[in-house]
């Protein structure tokens, strides 16, 4: 909440405590009652409310006219349990890998049609890759990216990749939407996708998709390396070992085939 020079954003500190508040009302408040407890004047607090009920994060009952937390904040609750769960059962499987691989293995989830590394397992033996907790990267030419799309509804694919467009990151990057959409095909039968040097120069990648209780794919799970190391002819003995980690995970979490 604070800034470089230790000063707040007035509104979005206000918006926090509105949330709060409601959080500690169950029944909910209405807009006087709500104003008194956050020592706002009662035009602001509609004002901030008008917001946060456009975005989700607050309800109004139409009957009593009182506001409460909305279905939004539900929803970014469960994905930050999922998110915990899910790395929670898969350290020790991904653990598990890195020893067989020798490499660095990542579990990413999809976020805003993108991939985002939640877990990273680093190989003490070997020089450390650059990659990041928290840090999100494109779809298309990530191999965690693309054992994820592939599983999803070709619309979805279609709406993700035209949003988010297929940048060149190399010159193996796939760039034309046909092109991609016969790659998954593949991906698809195989069970895995690779990052043949897509997304950034000498980095190869082999990964396949977690499944969550209802046969939904929630994740992706990686080996990457140099691909001097990492090479061509390690990928069909990697690929066996990622599609297995990826279904134990998957079995853990409840999913049944």
């Amino acid at each position: 909440m604070s800034t470089r020079n230790g000063q707040t954003v007035q509104s979005l500190d206000r918006a926090i405590k509105i949330l709060e508040v409601l959080g500690n009302n169950q029944k909910g408040l209405g807009v006087t009652e709500l104003a008194h407890e956050v020592d706002l004047h009662k035009s602001t607090v509609h004002r901030l409310l008008n917001t946060l009920a456009q975005r989700g994060y607050v309800e109004k009952d139409q009957e009593t006219e009182k506001y409460k937390l909305g279905l939004k904040i539900v929803e970014l609750s469960n994905k930050i349990l999922t998110n915990m769960e899910l790395r929670k059962e898969a350290r020790p499987y991904l653990e598990e890998l890195m020893k067989f691989a020798n490499e660095v293995v990542h579990l990413c989830v999809l976020r805003e049609g993108e991939v985002v590394y939640i877990d990273k397992v680093e190989c003490p033996s070997t020089i450390r890759m650059y990659s990041q907790i928290g840090r999100r990267a494109p779809v298309h030419c990530t191999g965690v990216g693309k054992a994820i799309l592939a599983f999803l509804p070709e619309d979805e694919i279609i709406s993700i990749l035209k949003t988010k467009g297929m940048p060149q990151k190399t010159p193996n990057t796939i760039t034309d939407l046909q092109e991609m959409l016969n790659h998954l095909k593949e991906i698809r039968h195989l069970g895995y996708a690779v990052d043949e040097i897509e997304h950034e120069p000498g980095i190869r990648c082999v990964a396949a998709p977690v499944w969550d209780h209802t046969g939904q794919v929630i994740a992706s799970i990686s080996v990457s390396g140099p691909a001097y190391r990492l090479t061509r002819e390690r990928v069909p003995e990697l690929a066996v070992k990622v599609k297995e980690t990826g279904q134990k995970i998957s079995r853990r979490l409840g999913y049944c085939p």
